[in-house]
């Protein structure tokens, strides 16, 4: 059975399953080779929650791309001391960044998206694939009403840039379970999340929003809406 297969094959097996469900059995299944990419979103700190609950031993890792808000490290922080972890945290190459500033400057992404996409391959997607190494499975947070690049996207993909098999526990919750799942659970959030800012990702890069606006007009606001993605899950 090749890759694809298998996916549909795991579609087909979890259709409906709870995201504990599914996470206990590709924990169990591929025990060493799985792993929690973390970017201290609200459904990753859910992901943290769960797969500590079940295997406290996961690799869980997250990227440093060296222009975050200080509140992403105090949420490291606390997560770590709450579930007695180490999350892995994985930087870009230096001589790359150092590259890309000296030929395009220090805030090139505001000038195009080619040049923006060029910042977050050197700050995310290189040490991304570092982090990968030795995996054949990657677990992410994403939900499908977050934006319109996530609208059409599944339980279990293959991931080919990459070849892994991409995990996607909560591919079917609202917002509002992942809310009541915090509270729940006492879950150690980013309290920007409480003050406009429903997704947060490099500090240049991401505004608060305001009422109506889609929880994801915040990142990379200059910028169209079918171009908002970075590349960490680009598809096909």
């Amino acid at each position: 059975m090749d890759r694809q297969e298998l996916v549909e094959k795991y579609n087909e097996q979890f259709s409906g399953a709870g995201p504990e469900t599914v996470l206990r059995h590709f924990l169990g299944e591929f025990a060493g080779r799985i792993a929690l990419s973390s970017s201290l979103s609200l459904e990753d700190q859910v992901l943290t929650d769960m797969v500590c609950r079940i295997d406290p031993a996961t690799r869980i890792f997250t990227l440093d791309t060296g222009r975050l808000f200080p509140e992403a490290y105090h949420l490291i922080d606390r997560t770590n001391d709450r579930y007695r972890i180490r999350i892995e945290v994985y930087f870009p190459d230096s001589a790359l960044v150092q590259e890309m500033v000296r030929e395009e400057g220090v805030n090139l992404f505001y000038d195009s998206v080619k040049k923006r996409r060029r910042c977050c391959h050197v700050r995310k997607i290189e040490p991304l694939q570092r982090a990968f190494r030795g995996l054949d499975v990657w677990i992410c947070g994403l939900r499908r009403e977050q934006s319109v690049t996530r609208s059409d996207m599944r339980l279990v993909e293959f991931d080919r840039a990459n070849g892994l098999i991409k995990l996607n526990p909560l591919i079917d919750w609202s917002e509002e379970e992942v809310r009541e799942y915090i509270r729940r659970n006492a879950v150690p959030y980013n309290r920007m999340h409480d003050k406009g800012y429903p997704s947060i990702g490099c500090q240049p890069c991401t505004r608060a929003i305001e009422e109506g606006e889609d929880v994801r007009a915040g990142r990379w606001w200059w910028e169209s809406p079918e171009h908002k993605e970075c590349g960490l899950h680009k598809r096909g």
